[in-house]
């Protein structure tokens, strides 16, 4: 069983299928600390779609302006997480677009990603969704962005797990 704090990762995407790719990617490990950037696509990736766009309020030309190359960040990841094992809400999407990046950077993650399902009790994915919306409702800033949803999926772990 599981207990403590978990490191958290959340990936935002170009769009929703397969030829969807990495744009943004948010960390916060569970003491606090937090990785957050922007990516600058490979110019192999060309899928977009406008509804992911509006989602999560990242533009093509924001990527290109304030985007970090594919490489650095695969670097920055590595150095930051070590050989941790973040979790994340999204498994499926967030491990694929993981191993895009680090497959296009030519690098191997240092890392594990594991999907936060595996650790959660089964009380506390009864009252999940509910606490995470009142999570929600109490802060501010409503934005859909990688490194505000690693927070708040981590906070919505502690507080599901008291």
């Amino acid at each position: 069983m599981f207990s403590g704090v978990p490191n958290v990762i959340d990936i935002e995407a170009s769009g929703f299928g397969h030829d969807s790719y990495p744009i943004e990617v948010g960390v916060i490990l569970r003491n606090g600390e937090r990785y957050c950037s922007l990516i600058k696509p490979d110019k192999s990736w060309t899928t977009w779609d406008k509804s992911a766009e509006q989602v999560h309020q990242i533009s093509q030309q924001a990527l290109q302006t304030h985007g970090k190359p594919i490489e650095v960040v695969a670097e920055e990841l590595n150095d930051f997480l070590g050989k941790e094992t973040v979790y994340t809400d999204g498994w499926v999407v967030d491990d694929s677009w993981i191993k895009k990046l680090f497959f296009t950077a030519n690098k191997s993650p240092s890392f594990s990603v594991s999907s936060l399902e595996m650790i959660l009790t089964e009380a506390q994915m009864n009252i999940w969704h509910t606490t995470k919306d009142k999570l929600l409702q109490g802060t501010e800033e409503q934005r859909h962005r990688a490194s505000f949803d690693a927070a708040l999926i981590q906070q919505t772990f502690i507080e599901t797990a008291q």
